[in-house]
């Protein structure tokens, strides 16, 4: 029997090495091969060493330009076409919105998973407005549509994005609960210690994350309020390194850069905050739940999935730095038992609901329903469309 290929396509490198390391590795372990469709950038080598094969497709994954669009859904038919995966599964906006229609084109099997929905359904303007069409023709052929909140599942089945038969709930990209588990508490002379681990968006949350740190500190109260995570210049919507190096100089926030392993820091840290306005389901928040930490996040989609008020953490308003203070305040007047009791019930939450286990047995059972489900082309015909394309 001919080996299976799965084609992935995320728009980084660096979130499939990241995020998506366990579903590959279960789906070798199974027998297919994985094959990758995501731009080149620092990561790409460690594809390689993961057993993958790469297949460089650039792409403009913030902007908004229609004919950078369509050149990249040629790229992504030329690409499928000469491939032939069985599946293709897409992740993020411009690989579910164009990878999907140039597979679905080409008779491919199609799984879509919407982390997250970005500045687009932030805001509710134009571009919301096409991005909501161009998801609903994109998903119209999808075997199945994954999604990381039931908010975002909502108001895609609302919308008519999606259909129930197509619509599946998934706990995030879930956690590694062995290589994320709870480390020693710091030490207690040292300060107490918040940390954000996120890109450097405006949208994460990072203004307020520095004005509330503004607001703690004039209060006199001894604490450090740390950012870990990489400056992205060529966002719109990031944070420019000059403002972050004047947090820096102000005293209000230590910048401790990026990293390919964040558990060293979550481990030092006392609490983990995401001041995010909207998310899919927050990986930091996923691994902080399983290293035992409480946290603090915004009452938003994706956030409140993970953080249960006053149970093993603390949810405050969007784009409010002043909530966010009290919030912050309000971890810090409680006592060190009260705190560590908030990590257990983090840490039991992950064990109950977001083991990665759960999320791999579920695309398991996606992939094998699309493959026996017929929107795949009959083998004969694929063999010959096979031998025209090379």
């Amino acid at each position: 029997m001919a080996q299976k290929t799965v084609a992935l396509s995320i728009n980084a490198s660096w979130n499939i090495v990241n995020f998506r390391t366990g579903l590959i590795k279960d789906l070798q372990r199974q027998g297919y091969r994985v094959v990758a469709l995501a731009p080149v950038d620092s990561y790409s080598p460690k594809l390689q060493a993961l057993g993958v094969d790469h297949i460089p497709i650039p792409m403009d994954s913030k902007g908004v330009s229609p004919i950078r669009d369509l050149i990249l859904l040629g790229r992504y038919w030329r690409v499928l076409r000469r491939l032939r995966p069985d599946v293709f599964l897409g992740y993020t906006a411009k690989p579910n919105i164009y990878g999907s229609l140039a597979a679905h084109s080409l008779g491919i099997a199609v799984i879509n998973n919407v982390s997250g929905l970005g500045t687009a359904f932030i805001r509710d303007d134009l571009l919301t407005r096409i991005v909501t069409g161009l998801y609903r023709l994109a998903f119209r052929r999808s075997a199945t549509v994954f999604f990381q909140n039931e908010e975002d599942f909502d108001m895609f089945l609302a919308a008519g994005m999606v259909t129930p038969a197509q619509a599946r709930l998934l706990p995030g990209s879930g956690v590694d609960l062995e290589r994320f588990s709870p480390a020693a508490a710091p030490g207690e002379a040292s300060a107490f210690r918040f940390l954000l681990i996120a890109r450097l968006l405006w949208f994460k949350g990072i203004g307020e994350y520095a004005e509330a740190a503004r607001l703690i500190r004039r209060q006199g109260r001894d604490a450090r309020f740390q950012l870990l995570g990489f400056l992205d210049p060529d966002n719109p919507n990031g944070v420019p390194k000059d403002q972050v190096l004047g947090w820096v100089k102000e005293g209000i926030v230590d910048y401790l850069g990026e990293s390919d392993d964040v558990r060293p820091f979550i481990a030092e840290a006392d609490c983990v905050v995401l001041p995010s306005y909207r998310e899919g389901m927050p990986r930091t928040l996923l691994e902080a739940s399983a290293m035992g930490k409480p946290l603090i996040a915004t009452d938003v989609a994706g956030c409140r999935q993970l953080v249960e008020h006053d149970l093993n953490g603390f949810l405050c308003a969007p784009r409010d730095a002043g909530s966010l203070a009290e919030a912050m305040l309000d971890m810090l007047r409680l006592s060190p038992a009260r705190r560590e009791e908030m990590g257990q019930a983090a840490r039991a939450k992950a064990e109950s609901q977001f083991d990665e286990r759960i999320a791999i047995g579920l695309y398991q059972e996606a992939i094998a329903a699309a493959l026996g489900s017929g929107t795949r082309r009959s083998a004969d015909f694929s063999e010959s469309d096979r031998a025209r394309s090379a």
